[in-house]
């Protein structure tokens, strides 16, 4: 059984839901068109397989058990080879069904390495000089959204893996240090490696073809055992369930799988492989000294690299199964490796095996010409299909029920009582089991819920349904909180991330009426919103400490960016009246009155909804001038910027005058309201009128409301013309937040004058910090001082672009400041998201910017052409730092290949 009893009926319930959001079809209808419009129509159940498996499991916080929380140190890399996971399960180039019950991944062994290779290695965050990091090398190359074509490559070393090595010199190395890579290590050397292509196409929804291709890059023979596995889940050693899943070998040299709610499934093996079988069980004896007997999870580890032959079942049946190939592979040549996973018995299950697979990518490569028709060059169509695969990738099977975690397992020893006082215990109505996408399944194998905001933008390219399906999910009754809030991320889920899903549902909406004609989808706007008003009720609730709608949000997913760590009680006492807080709190009301705008044009019930949220924008505009009653405010005129406010305990204020991201935030609160849409909601006008007639002192604070802008569209922002020049000049200056890549999170300015702050006679301070972070402060390895960020650069594009829409060509500015040269606002945005997308594309010299200064990354042939997208960027020379495939939030760039491909859009278009 794949879940607990008690989930059965919450798994149905969501497979139902994946099908609820439904999508017209596009004009084209390409085979892979039909394919999504089948699944999302409910027709054919096509993601009922995917790339669902996790590529770490270990380390997490569903794994740990301990008293205090200690994740990374609870459920090692070292104990995952042995030790049955309770949540999820892991592997290399994994797929599974979307309950993972079972799964399908891949191990190798190249005859030196200490460990069969079964599972991607990295550092814990204390092993790491900047945290956690996953220590491989491969690549997610191409994917289809329904997942009948899969491609990704793992590059494995011909020497023993250098784990020590690897642990040993980032432990040495300090925080002013880079990291040290495994290409650092020499182990790729004279091109002694594997390239290990894994590919999966689907000849239909359950019968799945698997091909390995192994590389030998070297100028000598090597050898390399390839196991391709299968195994279940381990659902029978909690006490909920002890029934447990079978595989066995049968006498045609197939393996039988039979599970109780999955069904019969067959494997086929080309070739004749030794087939081992063994338990995906706890092997105790190792870990705990226990006496317990049995064919463990670590068996084909101890039969096959310590020869014992007596660890595998001799029965050839259990809950773990691989077929096992040995090779010895020459120089420069290559090997196949084939697999067919199929529910209907297919004793030819390899005659058309060359021909599914050629099919499934000619059509793969037919979707991808319809959906690049904008992009003229090769290099940008391959880095954004690239980009299009990592994120159809990292869907993640992610199950987390929090009664059970923390409780304990009927079948397990009971959990110690801290855990019932520690992590997450607030979230007791959160029961999770759902295909999710993840900003990257190894660093981050758990959603967090402002990235997934920003990755349902880029999937709605490509997957409109799936994008609604994963913002709708994030508002349903087991995963937002009864008060409100929305769960951040599994570390803790008290966290508080931006509100940007009515922002994300709004572009979503928008690019499906693109798509379609016009016609988008409404009823998955107006389930959207009134979930959504719920969230906001708990933002002004317990956000606004001195009810004066500034808002006081925490980190706010900038980690490090301040003086202080904002999501902890201050040194000082008192709070931090945030400007980034206030001001998404301002977008929030402009992104929900524009859906409610939409929404009363066909119901006039919305026009009132409208009209509240039109009315806190502007107290929130005002607050920004004049806190209270003694008129400070969060702008500084003589800076020409935004600060975050110190409000100490006896009420005096301090603007903190740290110039970073924060300050440019106020930039996203921005709406254009076009005068055919007053004219169509006369309710909406009349009371908008009133009001403004009402409260002159509010509608002052509005950009030119009572002057006529382009087409007497009327503008809604924070910014007037002058202040907005301010800002603008501060952000465009290449001596401040221009880079050549984008806009960095932290003005350069810090470099040579850190902010600094003295508290109580110890000073702290903020200092630009363009690469990784110099001090472990506020987290791991994200760092906010300086670096280039994708979705606070891709929202400052979509707000200039709506700046743009009013103000036309007569508003230009300095880009960049100093240069003489004056661009219009739309051009401005052009010109970031060139530079944005200039950090993937080879420049003049043929290298690519990501790459650093790595040579084999730059030049070798098996490397210039596998992109990485990493969590974030070097401020100055636009290396890939952080996470080196969250392609999640970075995946951004599949937008914006388009933007810098027609850097002349039209005038009038106020969306990418």
């Amino acid at each position: 059984m794949a879940l607990p009893t008690n989930n059965t009926a919450n798994a149905n319930k969501r497979d139902n839901l994946a099908n609820s959001t439904q999508t017209k079809p596009v004009n084209i209808q390409t085979a892979e068109q039909q394919r999504i419009d089948a699944q999302s129509n409910g027709t054919a159940a096509w993601r009922d397989w995917g790339p669902y498996l996790s590529e770490r499991q270990w380390g997490t916080v569903r794994e740990d058990y301990s008293a205090h929380g200690e994740a990374w140190d609870y459920f090692s890399h070292d104990h995952a080879r042995s030790r049955a996971y309770r949540w999820g399960e892991d592997g290399i180039a994994g797929i599974s069904d979307m309950t993972q019950r079972l799964c399908l991944g891949l191990a190798l062994w190249n005859g030196q390495d200490p460990i069969l290779k079964e599972r991607l290695f990295g550092l814990t965050n204390g092993e790491g000089n900047h945290g956690e990091d996953v220590k491989e090398l491969y690549y997610y190359l191409d994917a289809t959204p329904s997942h009948s074509y899969l491609k990704m490559l793992y590059k494995y070393p011909q020497q023993a893996f250098p784990y020590q090595a690897l642990v040993e010199e980032n432990r040495k190395r300090g925080k002013d240090q880079t990291e040290f890579e495994l290409l650092d290590t020499g182990v790729f050397d004279d091109n002694r490696y594997f390239d290990v292509f894994v590919e999966y196409a689907k000849a239909d929804v359950d019968d799945i073809l698997m091909r390995i291709t192994a590389y030998n890059r070297g100028t000598d023979a090597a050898p390399l055992h390839i196991l391709p596995q299968l195994w279940f889940r381990n659902t029978w050693s909690w006490g909920h369930d002890k029934e447990k899943p079978a595989l066995s070998a049968t006498e045609t040299g197939a393996i039988a799988i039979k599970h109780k709610t999955l069904g019969e499934y067959h494997c086929y093996l080309d070739g004749v492989p030794e087939l081992l079988f063994c338990d995906n069980d706890t092997n105790g004896k190792r870990l705990f000294c226990s006496e317990a007997e049995g064919y463990f999870k670590d068996a084909f580890h101890d039969a096959i690299i310590h020869n014992k032959t007596d660890a595998v079942n001799p029965d050839q049946k259990g809950s773990k199964a691989c077929g096992h190939f040995k090779f010895s592979i020459p120089a420069q040549a290559k090997v196949e490796v084939r697999l067919r996973l199929t529910r209907t018995p297919n004793p030819l299950a390899f005659s058309d095996f060359e021909q599914v697979f050629e099919t499934r990518l000619s059509e793969a490569d037919a979707f991808y010409d319809v959906i690049q028709t904008r992009i003229p060059d090769d290099d940008a169509r391959m880095i954004q299909r690239q980009a299009f695969a990592g994120m159809i990738w990292s869907k993640q099977f992610y199950y987390y029920d929090i009664p059970q975690w923390l409780n304990g397992d009927p079948g397990q020893p009971e959990p110690v009582t801290e855990r019932r006082k520690g992590r997450n215990k607030n979230w007791l109505h959160l029961n999770n089991a759902d295909i999710i996408s993840m900003p990257d399944k190894w660093e981050y194998p758990w959603y967090a819920s402002w990235d997934l905001a920003f990755h349902c933008v880029t999937l709605a390219m490509i997957d409109p349904a799936f994008a609604k399906h994963q913002i709708l999910l994030m508002t349903r009754v087991w995963y937002m909180h009864p008060n409100g809030q929305m769960p951040a991320y599994e570390w803790s889920f008290d966290d508080v991330n931006p509100p940007v899903h009515a922002w994300a549902a709004w572009e979503i909406y928008k690019a499906e009426c693109e798509a379609n004609g016009g016609v988008g989808d409404l009823d998955f706007l107006e389930r959207v919103l009134h979930k959504l008003i719920v969230n906001f009720t708990w933002w002004v609730n317990r956000k606004d400490a001195d009810d004066n709608n500034v808002f006081q949000g925490g980190f706010l997913g900038l980690d490090n960016i301040g003086v202080f760590d904002r999501s902890a009680p201050l040194p000082t006492g008192g709070h931090i009246n945030q400007a980034d807080a206030t001001s998404w709190m301002a977008m929030y009301c402009l992104n929900l009155m524009r859906i409610a705008l939409e929404l009363a044009l066909h119901n006039r019930v919305y026009e009132d909804i409208a009209t509240k949220f039109f009315e806190h924008f502007l107290y929130i505009a005002k607050a920004m001038t004049h806190i209270g009653d003694d008129g400070f405010g969060l702008w500084n005129d003589e800076d020409g910027f935004f600060y975050d406010v110190l409000r100490f305990p006896d009420g005096e204020m301090m603007p903190l005058k740290v110039r970073s991201m924060v300050g440019l935030i106020p930039l996203y609160a921005v709406e254009i309201i076009e005068p055919e849409m007053l004219e169509r909601l006369p309710d909406f006008k009349r009371r908008l009128e009133w009001f403004l007639n009402y409260r002159p002192d509010l509608a002052g604070l509005v950009s030119r409301w009572n002057e006529p802008g382009r087409g007497n569209r009327h503008l809604l922002s924070l910014l007037r013309g002058h202040r907005m020049k301010l800002l603008l000049k501060r952000m465009l200056d290449e001596s401040e937040f221009l880079s050549g890549y984008g806009i960095r999170s932290l003005s350069r300015a810090h470099l040579d004058t850190p902010y600094v702050f003295d508290c109580c006679g110890h000073p702290m301070s903020v200092q630009y910090q363009p690469g990784e972070s110099e001090s472990g402060t506020f987290g791991g390895n994200s760092n906010w001082r300086g670096p280039v960020w994708f979705p606070v650069n891709y929202l400052l594009i979509t707000s200039l672009k709506r700046f743009a829409g009013y103000y036309g060509d007569d508003f230009k500015i300095e880009c960049p400041t100093g240069s003489g040269r004056y661009l219009t606002i739309h051009q401005v945005a052009d010109e970031l998201a060139l530079r944005l997308t200039r950090l993937f594309r080879r420049d003049d010299s043929g290298r690519r910017p990501v790459f650093g200064i790595n040579d084999k990354l730059q030049n070798d042939p098996h490397f210039k052409d596998y992109v990485l997208f990493h969590e974030y960027f070097h401020g100055d020379n636009g290396r890939g730092v952080g996470a080196s495939h969250q392609t999640g939030w970075t995946g951004l760039v599949a937008k914006l290949l388009e933007v810098s491909a027609e850097s002349k859009t039209s005038e009038h278009d106020d969306s990418i």
